[in-house]
């Protein structure tokens, strides 16, 4: 039976109304509608494995309208679901506004959506259950365009049905991957997405495909992404602090107290603290990550500023300050002793997609959050290979995999404990809106004593 449309965050959707309004009014500002739309069809028309930063191939106009379209299509599909909103809610419009700047664009998502509506239909279940599961797996949108629009190989009625198959199997893949990674890994859903194109991928090419990445980055947009990202940040923070309704210093204590919590999944903050708190949280890590790239040299483009966009979605789900600087650092790190350096374009991405693996850094402490950062660095630049770049979530193929390797190594090796795999189910944790308590939501190892979890915590 689907929820009420009625919740405690019913008015996040006026502020998502907002946000798209403002990256397509952006957009028109910065370019002429000609170009928007001639860029537009660019943008669908293109294969859009990684890396492909549409605001190289299309203009910065048309990727900015392109991702405020597709945010527009995924509030509107969360809403007729009727969907609760909660943290997660969060997480998907961060990852589908940023990902429709390098990936995702307002046709090639629909196939694996239907796919995904299909099986709620044959579980004779409804749409909202799966409906985040939905969206996030238009992390292999590129293999409907690849498909669609290959020449000489594929078709687009071929397309749409590796399309509805690939969101057909998701949500029972999806829910198996988020019980073996323990929670230690926030893109479980790129995780999933991966196994999947590691099976079609060579499928694919035994069938005569030959997919192939590609290195379409935008330089050059560091004056106009800064101030804009800088804005949007310091807004959520200063709105959060003296406009939502409570004493600035009850949301900086809320705040402080989102930072002693580990991360691990599933970490609802909004369910955990309210909107305030969640709000400063995300605007800081928002500028975290800009500073990030931009001390290190790097570019602010489509990938990047996805990147940004995603860190800021998951912060009110898992990511803080405390948790995702010491992956950082471990990529950083990385460049250091290894023969690539930080610069380049795919190490920019790790910087970013890395706190992916922030659960490991709270749960554990912060020197495993720099190994598993530097493992990461090295790891992601091998994973997508196979994958021909057609999973647009390779850094949470890449974190699943860090992750099933070291939490049973540190849990046995470290902490001489015994492994026990988690029980959640992935679909509840995301269908509630009630509000929840911090360590109702603490997944302590069961060999821990009561004195010592509260010491731990508190």
């Amino acid at each position: 039976m689907p929820y009420s449309h009625h919740t405690r965050f019913e008015n996040m959707y006026p502020a998502i109304l907002v946000f798209c309004a403002l990256l397509a009014l952006t957009g028109v500002l910065l370019d002429t509608p000609q170009a928007i739309l001639s860029g537009l069809k660019t943008i669908v028309m293109s294969e859009d494995a990684l890396i492909t930063d549409y605001v190289r191939i299309a203009g910065l106009g048309a990727a900015l309208v392109n991702s405020a379209l597709v945010t527009l299509v995924s509030a509107v599909i969360l809403h007729l679901s009727k969907e609760p909103l909660n943290g997660f809610t969060m997480v998907v419009i961060g990852l589908m506004s940023g990902f429709s700047l390098f990936g995702k664009n307002i046709v090639n998502i629909w196939p694996i959506i239907f796919g995904t509506y299909l099986y709620s239909r044959v579980r004779k279940d409804y749409f909202g259950k799966y409906v985040t599961v939905a969206l996030m797996s238009t992390a292999l949108s590129p293999v409907i365009s690849y498909i669609g629009l290959d020449n000489g190989w594929g078709s687009p009625i071929l397309s749409v049905l590796a399309g509805v198959t690939i969101g057909f199997i998701m949500p029972p893949l999806s829910a198996y991957t988020y019980k073996i990674q323990n929670g230690m890994n926030l893109y479980n859903v790129g995780f999933a997405c991966g196994l999947v194109a590691t099976l079609l991928v060579p499928l694919m090419t035994s069938l005569g495909a030959d997919p192939t990445t590609y290195y379409r980055w935008a330089t050059g947009y560091n004056h106009i992404f800064a101030p804009l990202l800088t804005g949007l940040c310091l807004i959520m923070i200063v709105g959060g602090l003296f406009f939502c309704g409570k004493p600035y210093w009850a949301v900086w204590a809320g705040y402080r107290r989102l930072l002693h919590t580990t991360g691990r999944a599933p970490s609802d903050y909004l369910r955990m603290f309210g909107f305030p708190p969640v709000l400063v949280n995300t605007g800081i890590n928002g500028l975290i990550g800009m500073t990030f790239i931009l001390i290190t040299g790097g570019d602010l483009n489509g990938p990047t500023v996805g990147g940004i966009l995603t860190i800021m979605g998951f912060s009110a789900f898992g990511k803080h300050a405390r948790n995702i600087i010491p992956v950082m650092a471990g990529v950083a790190l990385g460049s250091v002793v290894m023969h690539w350096t930080i610069s380049n374009s795919a190490v920019q991405l790790a910087c970013l997609f890395c706190t992916t693996l922030a659960p490991i850094s709270g749960y554990f402490g912060w020197p495993y959050g720099v190994l598993a950062g530097f493992l990461h660095s090295s790891l992601v630049l091998s994973v997508g290979s196979p994958v021909s770049g057609l999973n647009l979530y390779n850094n949470g193929f890449s974190g699943g995999l860090l992750a099933i390797i070291l939490y049973p190594l540190i849990i046995d090796i470290v902490r001489h404990r015994k492994l026990e795999l988690q029980d959640e189910d992935y679909f509840d944790i995301m269908s509630h809106e009630e509000p929840q308590t911090p360590l109702d939501n603490e997944m302590v190892e069961p060999e821990i004593e009561p004195e010592e979890f509260h010491a731990e915590h508190h």
